[in-house]
């Protein structure tokens, strides 16, 4: 199995659309070889508004649909 490369997203506002209809913006800082993903500042995007969930969360590789960056790579 390859480890999907994602250093260019680095410290960089990230989208990801999660399974279950779920948002999630943040600061990428991290990754593993499963696509798990650490990100600074998260905060989790609904319809009406958005909420700080943290500091710092951990999102499972099997529960990201997408990503996508908000900031100029």
């Amino acid at each position: 199995m390859s480890s999907p490369d994602l250093r260019k997203y680095m410290n960089k506002k990230l989208l990801l659309q999660l399974n279950g209809d779920r948002k999630l913006v943040g600061i990428l800082r991290g990754y593993d070889a499963f696509l798990n993903v650490v990100l600074d500042n998260p905060i989790q995007v609904f319809d009406d508004g958005e909420v700080q969930i943290g500091p710092q969360t951990v999102v499972r590789g099997n529960s990201i649909i997408s990503i996508e960056p908000l900031d100029s790579l």
